[in-house]
Parts: C-alpha cells; structure tokens; sequence
C-alpha cells in the first residue's frame, strides 16, 4: 500500500484549521494540533514561502490563508456538476429506501425536477425530470422558499395568487411566511398531499460553500405506504442524502 507522508498530513491539518479561524499565531497553531515548536515552525515557513498562508501585515506572527487556496477552490468549484452530482447521491438514496427521490430548483415561484429516481413499486410518484410545479405546493419548494431572504421571499409572493393544487395546499401569503418559518427552523418539509391528494413527501435543502440553499432532495411514496415509522426513517435519509450532496457542492457543516 502507498504510504501517507506525514509531513504533508501535518501541512494539511495546518491549513484545516483556517476554515474555522482567519487567523491564527505559530503558538495557537501548536496548542491546537499539540505538535512541537520546531515542527510547526517548518510547516509554516514553508506554507508561508509557498504562498498557502500569509503573514498579517503590522502583525508578523499572525497568519491567514493565501491565494492559491483561493485558487484551488475556484478551479474546484468551476468542476461541480450539480445534476451530475445529485445523480449520483439520489441513486443511492432512492436504493436504501426503493422510493420516488428528486432533486430540484427554484425557478421563480416553481420548482423545476433535475434529477428522478424511481422506485421499483407498481404504485409509485408519477413525475418527470424537467417538469415544473407550483414551489408552495410542494416539499422542495417549501424548502428552496424558505431559503430565500425577506425581499425575495416578497418578490416570489408577489408574482400573483398562490394557486393550489389540491384542497390540502397552501394558499394563504400569511400562513405560508408562518409554514415556511417551522421549515426554515427544522430544515426540512414535507408535502402531505398538497401536490397530490394520493402522495406524501419529505425534502431537506441542498446548500453550496457559502451555505445558501441551491437546491432541495425529496422522497416521495404514496399514502399506502407512508406510515409514521416510514416517515421518520425517510426523512432521516432524506437529511443524510441532501448533507452528502451538499458536502459534495463545497458546504461545510458549522462546528459546534
């Protein structure tokens, strides 16, 4: 087997610990990685000398990360697919639970379907990627509107009247802003028939490197087989399944 460098495993943990500090001094550098003085003076003289930190201007013992990094993720972040991406995730999900799994964006006041893995049941969500949905009717819109700010929340609402698909849908501006908030709290929504009167879903949001939401993961499964112990092992996946998307977008999940 290749064998892992340990001096480049120790550079690696140097420049980790700058995604949760702008900037940091040899010594806490040392305390948080419990590394000798001489050692974690080599890794940053030579991180330093290649550009990957930088020493503060007017404060020489303080360092922050340089612009090759900045370079590497924008190289990184030109090569994310996100329909390749989710293609690869919602198969997974779609096979531990053989359910309906879609990924969507917002486009306007809909939802427009990416990606589409069917289950392999003879009663199952008829659906269709390309296909475009009032977003207020849907899990995955409620997820991708209730990532949106104030203004443009305002702006999508402002479009025209919520028009719904079934009795069960939301059509009321005020209690979708209060259904949206317990969305925009639990990071995730579900769709109990207001799509489709035959059909339940659960969606949870798919975030970028700067934690805006991009787009929502969903599971859907018709009535007969949504029972209470079902729902919450789906949305459970469901939560997985967006996080490793997300993951594989550039988001970090704050630390706690």
């Amino acid at each position: 087997m290749p064998r892992v460098v340990p001096a480049v495993n120790r550079a690696l943990d140097v420049l980790e610990l700058f995604l949760d500090h702008p900037q940091l001094s040899a010594r806490q550098v040392m305390e948080r990685l419990d590394l000798p003085r001489t050692t974690v003076h080599e890794l940053l003289v030579t991180l330093e000398a290649r550009s990957y930190l930088i020493s503060v201007p007017g404060q020489p013992v303080q360092y922050r990360l340089g612009m090759p990094l900045f370079q590497l993720g924008a190289a990184f972040s030109g090569r994310l697919d996100l329909v390749r991406e989710a293609q690869c995730v919602a198969r997974d999900v779609a096979a531990a639970c053989d359910e309906a799994v879609h990924v969507a964006v917002l486009d306007g006041s809909d939802v427009i379907y990416l990606v589409k893995f069917d289950s392999t049941h003879p009663v199952r969500m008829v659906s269709a990627v390309g296909r475009r949905l009032p977003a207020h009717c849907t899990a995955v819109g409620k997820i991708l509107l209730s990532g949106l700010d104030k203004a443009g929340l305002d702006a999508v609402l402002a479009k025209g009247d919520l028009l719904g698909m079934t009795p069960a849908s939301i059509t009321d501006p005020d209690l979708l802003r209060e259904h949206l908030d317990r969305v925009r709290a639990e990071s995730v929504a579900v769709d109990v028939g207001e799509s489709d009167t035959a059909m339940r879903c659960v969606a949870a949001p798919v975030r970028d490197h700067s934690g805006a939401t991009i787009a929502a993961m969903s599971l859907s499964a018709p009535i007969i087989r949504w029972t209470p112990q079902a729902h919450v092992e789906w949305a459970g996946l469901v939560r997985e399944g967006a996080a490793t998307l997300s993951a594989r977008m550039g988001y970090r999940a704050p630390t706690r």
